[in-house]
């Protein structure tokens, strides 16, 4: 049976004045050929008015948008629209219309609470299917910290059982006439259904105060893998007595907010005075509870964190300032165009979650996995630069058929970042450029008795005619630009 539609009534009357469909132009980018975009297509999503005539909806609505345009509920004109600000952590955007006739007859929405469990919600919006607002009931079936598609970071999520559809995206869920969050997403499987996932209001307030400074920082991350202390030879081993609980820290990420200040074995026993249960969660409300990230994320960058810890068993506690997520595979940024260097006709470009992403050979390519799930940054690798692809040319004869190696030296220059690639390739090697890519054996002198041999792939290229032939690539493929702006 069909989610059934709230009737209509005085309150939704009343609502429907701070709905908002909008319509959205798109050019996503090219990771095959990164210096162009891809097809222009339409999309769309629903959002809602707030205070300072804004309109605010899902980060993912606007992402790639090249035109915006805002249409009312029963009105016929659509609205040009400008995005203001984008916060993808959070999947939140808020935009504008520099009409004021738009907001005429309109009303900004009023911020409620976090709804308890089994509170019953309105979700308004234009899913696909219809052009007129579409008004469904459900009811809170869960609150928890979940994985979200857009941003790929561990946030606060409200999960209903009111209809969420392609086209709800950023439309306005509402209790008792009051704003508590925003649709952003659906959950689709054979045996699991009429669910749909909310940017509940905590989430949503967190943007509006990053925003106090004028700009987007996003959600801290603690920058720590853990472990649940649930067995008892481990709470032994980590020196917890028989009435304290907490989680074993197994990793800590290279430039994270916990680098300078934790340890490996410390055990977090509190954040912020609430106490870490040995399962890692914590008590949201007198019947909830939810993972301690929670916690960090209700956080803007740059704040002091109060840590409680057992260190060899002796009780501490720790301030530490909160730094943005670290990733040695950058989680995915909309925003943000693909980097590239083309030199000889070879491609170089870092790996990212969108480039993974982008084709099914590389969602299933083991080595990508690996670097994006179980390597980490350290002072000696910041980035996984790759040589996607060789343009053919003379120079390059014999390499046209590479592509997908991981660049590990240049120049004898060791590549942490694909700057590194810049600088090494203005220094050749008397009449070469080598590159080196995969592994090649020892690093270091104190290493090379560990190995007999070394194995990998070198490209040399004759240095004379490299600036030559990358100028006949790029007149070829009519590529503007041997490298992206951020390179330049």
């Amino acid at each position: 049976m069909d989610q059934a539609r709230e009737p209509e009534s005085d309150s939704t009357e009343t609502l429907r004045r701070s709905v908002v469909k909008l319509f959205t132009v798109v050019k996503e980018p090219n990771y095959y050929k990164p210096w162009e975009l891809a097809y222009q297509h339409t999309s769309g999503g629903s959002a809602c008015i707030v205070d300072g005539n804004r309109i605010l909806t899902n980060a993912h609505v606007v992402a790639h948008q090249l035109y915006v345009q805002a249409l009312k509920p029963g009105d016929s004109k659509k609205y040009t629209a400008r995005v203001l600000h984008v916060d993808h952590d959070t999947e939140t955007a808020l935009l504008t219309v520099d009409d004021p006739a738009f907001f005429e007859g309109t009303l900004p929405v009023r911020f409620g609470d976090l709804p308890p469990r089994n509170a019953k919600v309105t979700v308004h919006g234009f899913p696909v299917g219809g052009n007129e607002l579409c008004v469904t009931a459900g009811v809170v079936s869960r609150i928890e910290v979940r994985t979200y598609t857009h941003s790929q970071r561990n946030l606060l999520s409200m999960q209903t059982d009111a209809a969420i559809n392609p086209g709800n995206s950023g439309g306005p869920v509402f209790m008792n006439g009051e704003l508590v969050g925003i649709a952003f997403q659906s959950y689709k499987r054979k045996d699991l259904e009429k669910s749909g996932y909310v940017v509940p209001i905590p989430v949503i307030r967190h943007m509006f105060e990053d925003l106090e400074d004028g700009t987007i920082s996003g959600v801290p991350d603690l920058g720590i893998y853990w472990q649940k202390i649930e067995n008892e030879a481990l709470r032994a081993y980590c020196g917890l007595g028989p009435d304290q609980t907490g989680v074993r820290i197994s990793r800590i990420l290279h430039g994270s907010s916990a680098h300078p200040v934790l340890q490996i074995d410390d055990v977090i026993t509190s954040i912020d005075g609430t106490h870490v249960a040995s399962d890692g969660t914590i008590a949201l409300r007198e019947h909830g509870r939810v993972q301690f990230e929670h916690l960090v994320s209700q956080h803007q960058v740059g704040d002091a964190l109060e840590v409680g810890l057992l260190r060899r068993g002796e009780p501490m506690t720790v301030e530490l300032q909160l730094r943005p997520y670290v990733s040695l595979v950058p989680l995915p940024r909309p925003d943000r165009r693909p980097t590239y260097l083309i030199f000889a006709g070879l491609l170089f470009t870092p790996l990212s979650y969108e480039y993974i992403n982008e084709w099914e050979w590389a969602r299933d390519h083991h080595r990508y996995g690996n670097y994006g799930a179980e390597v980490f940054p350290s002072d000696r690798r910041r980035q996984i630069v790759v040589i996607h692809q060789v343009l053919a040319h003379e120079i390059n004869l014999g390499y046209h058929q590479m592509g997908e190696m991981v660049v590990e030296r240049v120049n004898g220059i060791e590549i942490s970042a694909i700057e590194d690639v810049v600088r090494a390739l203005a220094s050749p090697q008397g009449e070469f450029h080598v590159i080196e890519t995969d592994f090649h054996g020892p690093r270091s002198e104190s290493q090379r008795s560990d190995y007999h041999s070394s194995y990998g792939t070198r490209i040399v290229l004759d240095a004379s005619k490299t600036e030559r032939a990358t100028a006949e690539i790029l007149e070829q493929h009519g590529i503007p630009s041997d490298r992206s702006a951020d390179l330049r």
